[in-house]
């Protein structure tokens, strides 16, 4: 492996416009496209609903709570759970949502993403390994670490297959965005 290894310094310039083209890409994909339009539904008393969230401070919240798998077998926790409904409920702070910060820590996320990338890509290809070899190992890696973590999400916590089918989709494109980059920038020597 040693002279076979391609360190992270030739990387950046790949790492960097990876990041650039999935930022724009989800921009587009979020901002333009229609797919995610359907992704959240509204409640029916809305109003109702918020009067009974306010007050609750950012974190995450499971209704009926329950910590302790054995609490099930207690009747009112379980007439609970039969009664429904069931939810997972996220709070956010209160106040028009900071875009500039979450656009800035996106960014940052995709960046994190290439360095992975180019950590296993660098430790698995040789110098001037073809562009189709590199597509295929880069693009790989950033499709699961783009997507693979939203399916517990679904497994789990109720998240209908069809969102997150359309996140699995979302991070093919930006995978093989990132591939291409790798492909295209990977080193001759």
């Amino acid at each position: 492996w040693g002279s076979e290894m391609v360190t992270i310094a030739p990387l950046w310039m790949p790492i960097l416009i990876a990041a650039v083209l999935c930022w724009l890409a989800a921009s587009v994909i979020w901002m333009v496209m229609p797919h995610h339009k359907s992704d959240y539904k509204k409640v029916g008393d809305e109003e109702a609903v918020r009067a009974a969230l306010r007050g609750l401070s950012p974190g995450l919240y499971n209704i009926p709570y329950c910590v302790d798998r054995k609490e099930i077998e207690n009747p009112e926790v379980k007439r609970k759970f039969e009664e429904g409904p069931l939810a997972f409920v996220t709070i956010v702070p209160n106040g028009v949502p900071a875009m500039g910060k979450y656009l800035v820590l996106q960014f940052l996320y995709y960046l994190i993403v290439g360095v992975f990338v180019a950590y296993v890509a660098g430790r698995t290809l040789a110098p001037g390994t073809d562009y189709l070899h590199v597509f295929q190992i880069t693009g790989a890696v950033a499709w699961m670490a783009y997507g693979f973590a939203d399916i517990p999400e679904s497994i789990w916590f109720g998240r209908p297959w069809s969102i997150t089918l359309k996140y699995l989709a979302d991070a093919l494109v930006f995978a093989l965005l990132t591939a291409g980059v790798f492909g295209w920038l990977w080193p001759l020597s």
